[in-house]
């Protein structure tokens, strides 16, 4: 089964249900969208190194978003336990981990939210944006060597 959705970066859409994710308490800022996406902004169908997470609920809350890991290899969560309880249990295997990025016109002044990662299980559908208890972890964490190398690495698309 599959919804009409209106987006401002992407125009109408099909999207599946499946598809679908709850966030019950919203993201940071945005406490009222409570429906979201993950979207690909690329007609290989291969996944990029940056996806869209895209509001259901507001067509033009679309945030870039990125794998931790390929920002910091050693990225790792330090989180109470009950931050994450509303969204079922996490393993490696239905956990999914993102950080949003901030993209100025500057581009080498790109920048990772380490501190506040997107944690969705991927068997509920549900998703909750946590602060971690890491201090080494920066709002602001400079991403834009990593775009390079990843780039120059896998030859590919960033989005």
């Amino acid at each position: 089964m599959s919804i009409r959705v209106s987006t401002k970066h992407f125009g109408e859409i099909d999207l599946d249900t499946e598809k679908v994710l709850r966030f019950e308490n919203g993201i940071m800022g945005f406490e009222d969208c409570k429906r979201f996406a993950i979207l690909y902004n690329n007609e290989s169908g291969t996944r990029p190194v940056i996806s869209w997470l895209q509001s259901l609920d507001e067509p033009g809350l679309a945030l870039p978003v990125i794998n931790p890991i390929l920002v910091r290899e050693d990225y790792h969560l330090i989180v109470e336990d009950e931050l994450l309880s509303g969204i079922g249990e996490l393993n490696e295997e239905n956990q999914v981990i993102f950080v949003t990025l901030t993209v100025p016109k500057d581009l080498t002044k790109m920048t990772a939210n380490l501190k506040a990662p997107i944690v969705i299980n991927a068997d509920t559908r549900k998703g909750c944006q946590v602060i971690v208890e890491n201090s080494e972890y920066k709002v602001k964490y400079p991403v834009y060597e990593c775009f390079a190398r990843a780039r120059q690495e896998k030859g590919g698309e960033l989005c």
